[in-house]
């Protein structure tokens, strides 16, 4: 029997983790061969190297036979530009940087944020094509409240309880200092920082780095065009919408933000008016005015609407047209209040959006069987299809950041942008929303098929490279372009995605 190739050793392990294990190595290993295969079966490979495995790597990092292929900075390195200068690859333009304090729905990992970072990465090439050696996985490491991490002897993160307050932000600003010292044209994108500092992050460099945190707009913009998506199946105008969210940290706020910019650019309204298109749910129950117990980001979502301590309640009292889960509480979308959707909404538009698959509100199964095959459904992480009335496959569409982040990204680092704008994320959103066909709406498939992800980022790259060098955009017309009167972007950029080399055996 002959040497197996490298996608019959990963489909030959047992168990997601033990596949996990071997891609790594293979990364490690044979980059070119890796590069290859994640490209070539997408599909497949990326569940592994990504969400839902990563999760489960995440939490297993210092006890798993890894080698990191990301850079480790600790709050104690004296100078994190010595260690950027030594990385072996010095022409880095995206970061994908954590402190490992909100891992997807599993908590403070700690350094083990380190898996995050480096599945994240990897969507920039697997999706749109960028250079592996332009991308490089940071881990901020500023300790860890995990006391089982810290009581760990394998652990191989600082061993000291989270700095907090000024001391925390003189690390962030020292690594923002650095990088941009080190490579003043870089994309950052901010990945699980828990809600305390995530959108004080975002507001801080927004302004003077090119960043984004993917957690609000990347989850932002790809709800965007799952909602925009679903519409053009009910027929309802966004400015229609009652849109319901479970769960108010980041990811919730971030969308409902982003969807009253949509209302306000796209229907007249203004930001005030889109907020109150969208209702919120914590732990406590209904966000309103009549709470006193509100963080910031939640306040300008608090209206004055009476109080409904329970989702059912919430749903029966408000109606609304959608229902988004973004709490990370398995079985939050109840059988009833999934009815009771169903029962205000001809085609509800369900998204239970929390990941990993364990933390989703509810299955797609759960949702066809109480909507009758009806909801139009999303998710976070992927879900079979299903058969429904009369024997037609039902497709549960997956809202995955990865149709997003990478595009509007390569787009950044194409022209060089000083800043990414909100209007990028709606463009984005506008763009991959119209991209498939109305009769696969009507089943369920509200984004394109992922085999086909490189031409969907394709397109969404010149989208949204165009507006970035338009006025108030950020960027800079590539010199390969200027003087050309209609640039050809598709050309421009379908030359510069990374191809590996095609001796690299599979």
């Amino acid at each position: 029997m002959g040497k197996l190739t490298a996608l019959e050793e990963v489909r030959a392990k047992n168990t997601d983790i033990d596949k996990y294990l071997y891609l790594k190595h293979l990364q490690r290993e044979s980059e070119p061969a890796f590069y290859r295969l994640l490209l070539q079966q997408t599909e497949e490979i990326l569940p592994i190297v990504y969400t839902p495995t990563v999760g489960e790597a995440c939490q297993r990092y210092h006890r798993l036979p890894l080698t990191p292929v990301g850079l480790h900075l600790r709050a104690t390195d004296p100078c994190f530009l010595t260690k950027l200068q030594a990385w072996p690859h010095q022409d880095v333009r995206v970061v994908v940087v954590t402190d490992g304090e909100r891992v997807l729905g599993l908590g403070d990992l700690g350094a083990g944020g380190m898996g995050i970072a480096e599945g994240k990465i990897l969507l920039y090439t697997a999706a749109a094509g960028v250079d592996p050696q332009a991308c490089l996985p940071v881990m901020l490491d500023v300790g860890t409240n995990n006391e089982t991490l810290l009581a760990d002897p394998l652990y191989k993160g600082l061993r000291q309880r989270r700095l907090v307050g000024a001391d925390y932000w003189e690390v962030v600003e020292r690594f923002m200092t650095s990088l941009k010292q080190w490579q003043p044209h870089t994309l950052v994108q901010y990945e699980d920082f828990a809600n305390h500092h995530a959108f004080q992050l975002l507001e801080k460099y927004r302004g003077s780095h090119c960043c984004f945190n993917d957690d609000i707009q990347g989850t932002a913009c790809i709800t965007l065009a799952g909602l925009m998506s679903a519409l053009r199946v009910t027929g309802g105008q966004l400015s229609e919408q009652r849109i319901m969210f479970h769960g108010a940290g980041e990811a919730g706020t971030g969308i409902a933000e982003l969807i009253a910019i949509a209302l306000h650019r796209m229907h007249g309204l203004s930001i005030e008016e889109g907020r109150k298109h969208c209702i919120f749910l914590d732990s406590k129950g209904l966000v309103c005015a009549s709470r006193g117990d509100l963080q910031p980001h939640k306040q300008p979502f608090a209206h004055d609407i009476p109080y409904q301590k329970t989702l059912l309640d919430a749903v029966l009292e408000f109606k609304p047209t959608a229902l988004i889960g973004v709490s990370t509480m398995r079985g939050a979308f109840s059988e009833g209040v999934l009815k009771a959707m169903s029962a205000c909404n001809r085609r509800p538009i369900v998204f239970p959006l929390s990941n990993p698959t364990t933390k989703a509100e509810c299955t797609f199964k759960e949702a066809m069987r109480a909507s009758r095959g009806c909801a139009l459904f999303a998710s976070g992480s992927p879900f079979p299809s299903i058969r429904g009335p009369k024997g037609v496959e039902l497709h549960a569409a997956q809202a995955n950041n990865a149709y997003i982040f990478p595009a509007i990204g390569f787009a950044a680092i194409l022209t060089r942008a000083s800043h990414i704008s909100d209007d990028a994320f709606l463009v984005a959103a506008k763009c991959l929303s119209e991209m498939t066909q109305k009769a696969e709406a009507y089943r369920g498939l509200l984004f394109p098929r992922f085999q086909s992800i490189q031409a969907v980022s394709l397109k969404l790259t010149c989208e949204v490279a165009r507006l970035m060098v338009g006025p108030d955009g950020g960027g800079q017309l590539p010199e390969e372009l200027a003087g050309q009167t209609n640039p050809d972007w598709e050309a421009f950029v379908a030359n510069r995605m990374y191809k590996p080399l095609p001796n690299a055996k599979l």
